[in-house]
């Protein structure tokens, strides 16, 4: 079953984000130790108004256990939903004129990550998440969808591109290079 994410489901959700992100979890938290990045991220999670916040996040729930995630946002929202990451980087770092890489475009409906547990792959939940993903953007009136995926990954960049995505550019985030992808709805 696909459904909203909540506050409660950050443990099961949180190990799902970190591996979908990478090295975008490092600059999101402002740091590269694991440990204070997975404590940091988390607690964005439980709180609204940021781009890994449970209000943007889908789930598959198989037996009462999350299978599998996405987050999802309005990209005319991208700047609004990193500015808390922002200010805490500055807040507790002391480090002025931080920045984060703008992964969506304005008139975009973003698939920012999505991950599915090893033991339920193959299942299509992928697949019923993404369409969770198109159809969230269809109504809310989105044309246009977009997702990164990373320069060598290979898979992931074909199996989009059998979903109707295409290569839109390339873009650096969080020192690693990611084809742009978009798809029109």
């Amino acid at each position: 079953m696909i459904r909203q994410a909540t506050i409660e489901d950050a443990e099961q959700v949180m190990p799902l984000v970190l591996s979908a992100i990478g090295s975008i979890a490092y600059s999101l938290a402002g740091t590269p130790d694991d440990a204070e990045t997975m404590r940091i991220l988390t607690d964005f999670y439980r709180k609204k108004g940021n781009r890994i916040s449970y209000e943007n996040v889908v789930v598959e729930e198989r037996d009462g256990l999350v299978a599998g995630m996405a987050i999802v946002y309005d990209g005319s929202r991208a700047e609004e939903l990193d500015q808390p990451f922002l200010d805490r980087i500055h807040a507790e770092k002391g480090i002025a004129g931080y920045t984060i890489a703008r992964e969506p475009r304005q008139d975009e409906y973003y698939l920012d990550s999505i991950a599915v547990y090893d033991s339920y792959q193959g299942q299509g939940i992928a697949k019923g998440l993404m369409a969770a993903f198109e159809a969230k953007a269809m109504k809310h009136g989105h044309s246009k969808l977009s997702l990164i995926v990373e320069q060598d990954n290979d898979r992931a960049f074909a199996l989009y591109g059998k979903m109707g995505y295409a290569e839109d550019g390339s873009l650096q985030v969080g020192g690693s290079l990611f084809r742009r992808m978009v798809k029109l709805i």
